[in-house]
């Protein structure tokens, strides 16, 4: 990932012009729930990975939507479809963890710190120039994961 230093100037003052622009959020809407090591965990990522059977994200960004990942899916089945100049896969193609930490939170279901791991995971396109077109999919997933007893969600952003 290009550190914003590295960026060209005009970039820079692009990506920090942005700010103001993020959705403010006047409540809020957490709550308290049972303790970790009670709880259903389900990944949430923007690193624009998949199944390789899946159809490749919309690198243009003009599709808003997710891709599901099951929970048994091993490192080879999946691939990464998000392109930026600003963006490297070498830490995902060494590691997947560093964008879908999904061995990480096995482990900390074996060690008995988080309760159980979803049985699905889901993946959206990063870069999104506006984020409040992906309300609506977010919702239709916050469904999804209710439906499936996750009550609490591990935020990849990419």
């Amino acid at each position: 990932m290009v550190r914003l230093a590295d960026l060209p100037q005009a970039e820079r003052e692009g990506h920090l012009n942005r700010i103001p622009t993020l959705p403010q959020f006047p409540t809020r809407p957490f709550v308290k729930g049972p303790a970790l090591a009670q709880r259903r965990v389900a990944i949430v990522t923007t690193a624009g990975i998949h199944l390789r059977s899946d159809q490749p994200f919309d690198t243009g960004g003009a599709g808003i939507d997710y891709r599901v990942i099951p929970g048994d899916v091993a490192p080879a089945d999946l691939v990464m479809s998000h392109a930026s100049v600003n963006f490297d896969r070498t830490g995902f193609q060494s590691d997947w963890n560093v964008v879908f930490p999904l061995d990480r939170l096995k482990e900390l279901v074996r060690d008995k710190i988080v309760g159980a791991v979803a049985a699905f995971h889901y993946s959206f396109m990063g870069a999104i120039p506006k984020i409040e077109r992906y309300e609506p999919k977010a919702r239709e997933l916050a469904a999804m994961l209710r439906n499936d007893g996750v009550d609490a969600v591990l935020l990849s952003p990419v």
